[in-house]
């Protein structure tokens, strides 16, 4: 059995000023995969990860402090890429491929548009974009655990208050029903599959103590090809863990 940890740390080096590393080492994760890590490899002291075991592979935004993912695994992947041959998504570093054998992991961090009109146009290509090369990827590596943050809630029951944020980036329809498309395009929602009916979150704003509160969205998924649905073990959020806005996900799958 696997397990996959997924972790938006909004910042790898402030998440371990925070005691990132003592979470990591009493969890034991087989996998880790960080977004937002905000870091060039050559910034960030991970010694202490190293001696617990973990071999690792980043792919940094271009623009410093910025996006980035980072995959760190117990046992060393067979083959390693970064990208998906799109120069707008790949300078800011948002997918890492792993492959362990016959089954492959994306690391992925999906663009935000909360900043305003042109960052959600940015989002629209990249969904649109991601579930093409997706498609055809799949086609040869049938076997796929696509985790990260997705930056949209897909239901109702994925965020505290659905009728207030309809008009929200992250909520809009639009981002709605391409996670629909997306889970009927072969893939396993697998907190979901794991907990049909719970109620939790990843991510909370920062703003009006949202986290206290838990006014959260759940933003943050494991999707796993419907091949491997039926190893599903289990698939939780941490919430105890706040080295971050988002906390940790954590899916247990035996493969």
């Amino acid at each position: 059995m696997k397990k996959i940890l997924s972790y938006n740390v909004n910042g790898i080096r402030s998440a371990i000023n925070k005691g990132l590393i003592n979470f990591i080492e009493a969890g034991q994760f087989d996998v880790i995969c960080f977004q937002e890590i905000k870091a060039m490899r050559e910034q960030v002291d991970v010694t202490a990860l190293e001696a617990l075991g973990y071999t690792h592979h980043w792919f940094s935004a271009e623009k410093k402090g910025y996006s980035g993912v980072a995959t760190f695994s117990k046992e060393s992947p067979t083959f390693v890429s970064t990208g998906m041959d799109h120069a707008v998504y790949d300078s800011e570093g948002r997918i890492i491929r792993t492959d362990f054998g016959d089954w492959t992991l994306l690391n992925c961090y999906f663009p935000s548009g909360t900043s305003g009109d042109e960052r959600q146009a940015v989002k629209f290509s990249f969904l649109k974009d991601f579930l093409e090369w997706v498609t055809i990827f799949k086609k040869t590596r049938p076997s796929l655990i696509i985790v990260g943050d997705y930056n949209i809630a897909h239901r109702e029951i994925d965020i505290h208050s659905p009728k207030t944020n309809q008009n929200s980036s992250g909520f809009l329809p639009e981002e709605r029903t391409w996670m629909t498309q997306w889970f009927e395009a072969g893939f396993t929602d697998a907190f979901r599959f794991a907990n049909p009916t719970e109620q939790t979150y990843s991510w909370w704003s920062a703003r009006f103590n949202s986290r206290s509160t838990n006014k959260g969205w759940r933003i943050d998924y494991q999707s796993v090809s419907n091949n491997l649905r039926d190893k599903i073990v289990s698939c939780k959020h941490l919430n105890e863990a706040v080295h971050s806005d988002h906390c940790p996900v954590l899916l247990e799958i035996d493969i």
